[in-house]
């Protein structure tokens, strides 16, 4: 098996294309042909997707109530998270100074090509193929939908918290990294001092895994 075969391998989905598989996994600091065509491309699939996977499931759900549910999934910080979990940093192509300032975990570059990938899918096999890669996915994300569950992320949620009661904001200080520089673990504090609460949250990059330690504050602040 390839090395991109173990890649198509954790996406479901075999190429027949493979030059269109290299250009989804080819960053622009590294050369041309790059993947932000294909990253355009997909960003517009996964959002045709998405909306039709919340339209199906959640027949009761007004317009805006579906969009805010639509935008919670497709956001940058979901797309990370699924790039970590096929370890889709592995094959990435990048720049020689972009890969050694750890850009193979870097948010915005992980999210980017995964939408490539979703592009590149869809031009090489079609929207059905593209669909099923898709929702292959995001399986455990669309399982965990709640409408009722606040949209805003914990540390948005946090800072209106303390906001709203008069109070200084969080302070988020990076206490440790661990690990090569393509698979650190940050390991974040949140102080509330007026509060007294000190709360220690963990994750592959910062924000991470300040979202782990406003979550831990929320835990024992919130009513």
């Amino acid at each position: 098996m390839s090395d991109r075969a173990a890649l198509e391998e954790k996406l479901g989905y075999r190429f027949a294309d493979r030059g269109i598989l290299r250009e989804a996994l080819t960053h622009r600091s590294f050369g041309t042909p790059h993947n932000e065509r294909l990253e355009f491309l997909g960003d517009s699939i996964l959002n045709l997707v998405i909306s039709g996977e919340l339209y199906a499931r959640f027949a009761m759900l007004r317009e805006g109530e579906l969009s805010r549910l639509r935008a919670g999934l497709v956001r940058e910080q979901a797309l990370h998270e699924l790039a970590l979990q096929i370890e889709l940093g592995h094959w990435i192509l990048l720049g020689e100074g972009v890969h050694k300032a750890g850009g193979s975990q870097r948010t915005s570059i992980l999210a980017d090509a995964l939408e490539a990938l979703f592009g590149a899918v869809y031009a090489d096999g079609g929207f059905a193929a593209a669909r099923e890669t898709i929702l292959r996915l995001y399986d455990g994300l669309l399982a965990g939908v709640d409408p009722s569950r606040p949209s805003k992320d914990p540390k948005t949620r946090l800072q209106e918290l303390v906001q709203g009661r008069r109070m200084p904001l969080p302070v988020y200080t990076v206490v440790r990294t661990s690990g090569a520089a393509h698979d650190q673990i940050f390991e974040v504090e949140c102080q509330l001092e007026r509060l007294g609460v000190t709360t220690l949250g963990s994750g592959a990059s910062r924000r991470l895994a300040e979202q782990d330690a406003a979550r831990q504050a929320l835990d024992r602040i919130a009513p």
